[in-house]
């Protein structure tokens, strides 16, 4: 469940920087200086709402984690990226538009902005990863409780997210590739 918040991250963050860095070079209506401190205001901002958001939701459907039966479909985190990412790829074309079209106003803050959503999304994943850990058990989206563009891991059609052992699917606790040891 945690891959599911956690791909989002990347694009985010480096389209994010990509628009930021190209809005430095616009002068732009405000100025270069206002913008990039408005930029680092945005960039807060968002990372802690992002990473705030919905906490009590997925808190509720932690604690109502039930154990995987055979019969539920889960997904293998490459598969759970790639559908997040093709789902939403036309969102993050227009958020990174809007970003290189703001700078011409406000030069890098609306960069910042979706950079700050991607460190907002990393923030709330490794929160997630440190409640797996505590628990010592993965958790799980059924996969026909998403939506169809792969994402809302807390939507109203989850009713209640899956466990399984840490060593389970090929992600770690909080998203993350699961890094095998290396043969001697």
């Amino acid at each position: 469940m945690a891959v599911v918040v956690r791909a989002g991250a990347a694009p985010l963050w480096w389209l994010g920087v990509f628009a930021a860095g190209i809005g430095v070079l616009v002068p732009g209506l405000t100025g270069r200086r206002i913008g990039v401190l408005a930029g680092a205001a945005l960039f807060i901002v968002a990372g802690a709402v992002v990473a705030y958001a919905r906490r009590g939701r997925y808190t509720e459907l932690i604690r109502s984690a039930a154990r995987a039966g055979k019969h539920d479909v889960l997904q293998d985190r490459s598969v759970a990226v790639r559908n997040w990412r093709r789902g939403h790829r036309w969102w993050l074309l227009l958020a990174f538009l809007a970003a290189l079209g703001s700078a011409f106003a406000v030069p890098a803050a609306g960069g910042l902005l979706l950079a700050g959503c991607g460190a907002g999304l990393w923030l709330k994943a490794a929160w997630l990863g440190r409640r797996e850990r505590a628990e010592s058990a993965l958790l799980w989206v059924r996969v026909d409780w998403l939506d169809g563009r792969g994402g809302r891991p807390a939507g109203k059609a989850v009713k209640a997210y899956r466990s399984t052992g840490v060593a389970a699917g090929d992600a770690a606790p909080g998203g993350t590739r699961r890094r095998t040891a290396a043969l001697v």
